[in-house]
């Protein structure tokens, strides 16, 4: 009996140092765009949409890709709605431009096309907190880089930290 109770006790202390070392500290802290950061992105880049007279549709996304903020200019196909969402979307899941997977697509990698979720043209971009996605922009309506440019003046709006 003496035995089974020194090997229960070693077997505690085991644990208990496994359980100390393995990394259970502070949490993580998450940063997230907010309804005003993704109000601000969808203005500026409707602005920039405008000045070119091109009708878009502009989706805002949080962290995990559901949406924030939406418009959709006067006379935007409804085509674009889904697509500028999916283009945000994109940005975020895969934490890069969706052109990046545009491209990969292109270049042969055909088999992304079966990953859910995953809309490969141009047009969408992560939105950075101190390096750590924190949502996403997506816009479509007229050339896939015409929609990147709406896009990327929507980010540039926000100076996050």
């Amino acid at each position: 009996m003496r035995g089974r109770a020194v090997s229960v006790s070693v077997v505690s202390v085991v644990l208990a140092l496994f359980l100390a070392g393995a990394g259970w500290g502070e949490p993580l802290q998450k940063k997230s765009l907010s309804l005003e950061d993704a109000r601000k992105a969808g203005a500026a880049a409707a602005v920039e949409a405008k000045k070119n007279k091109w009708n878009v549709a502009i989706a805002v996304v949080d962290d995990g890709g559901y949406l924030l903020h939406f418009e959709r200019l006067d006379e935007t196909q409804v085509a674009s709605v889904d697509i500028a969402i999916g283009k945000a979307r994109t940005a975020v899941i895969f934490k890069r431009p969706s052109k990046a997977l545009a491209d990969a697509v292109a270049g042969g990698r055909t088999a992304l096309l079966a990953l859910k979720d995953l809309t490969p043209l141009e047009g969408g971009f992560p939105i950075l907190i101190d390096g750590k996605v924190a949502g996403g922009i997506g816009v479509s309506g007229v050339k896939s880089s015409e929609d990147a440019q709406v896009a990327k003046a929507g980010v540039d709006a926000l100076t996050l930290k």
